[in-house]
């Protein structure tokens, strides 16, 4: 497993629960050539003084090295804990999921506010329409499987959809891919209404249009 050790004076964002590790706060990355340039592979990230600070997922191609999984060393990351961190964020949007209108875009997952770093997740239908998923980090890009399928078997929901933002990919040295995961693609256009205000949304690229 890679050991990522932070330079001396610098663990102090971390001691105080910063999910992000930047190039310049690292003294070395040990491990195999072939771990470290694996991206989204877990790392345990450590002090100077070799004192356990967090798990994270490392990408050596970011200027963000590493994005903290957890803070618990008796916390290991695993299938079990990708689906726990899911079931949390859709139990924690529940309500408003709940309250939609079918026309609606509610959002299920919001990346770090859900301890699920880069992961993006949108509903649009309600159970019969469909997840539209951004992966705009390496940690859960390498988690993408059991992620889609606990979103299916917690929502109900067959149809998702993988949206990506090319420039956030390509900063993250991933490749620009987009399309369905599961189910059908949505269609080019839905109608939406957000705050009273209707419009035409584009689910696959985010891109609004005044409603015609």
């Amino acid at each position: 497993m890679l050991i990522i050790t932070i330079k001396q004076g610098k663990e102090k964002s971390l001691l105080a629960g910063e999910p992000w590790i930047y190039a310049s706060a690292i003294e070395k990355v040990d491990g195999k050539p072939n771990e470290k340039m694996k991206a989204g592979g877990t790392a345990i990230v450590q002090s100077s003084s070799t004192k356990f600070l967090a798990r994270a997922a490392y990408n050596s191609k970011s200027q963000i090295r590493a994005r903290v999984w957890t803070f618990d060393e008796g916390e290991p990351v695993d299938h079990a804990l990708i689906k726990r961190r899911v079931k949390a964020a859709l139990a924690k949007s529940a309500a408003a999921a709940k309250k939609a209108r079918p026309d609606q875009v509610v959002k299920l997952v919001n990346a770090e506010a859900d301890h699920l770093p880069g992961l993006l997740v949108e509903q649009y239908g309600g159970k019969e329409g469909y997840l539209i998923c951004e992966f705009q980090a390496a940690g859960v890009d390498a988690w993408k499987v059991p992620i889609v399928q606990t979103l299916i078997a917690e929502t109900g929901c067959r149809n998702v959809y993988e949206r990506a933002d090319e420039l956030v990919r390509k900063g993250e040295g991933l490749p620009f891919v987009e399309g369905a995961l599961a189910g059908d693609e949505p269609p080019d256009e839905v109608m939406v209404t957000e705050n009273g205000v209707k419009f035409a949304l584009d689910l696959k690229t985010g891109e609004r249009y005044k409603f015609r």
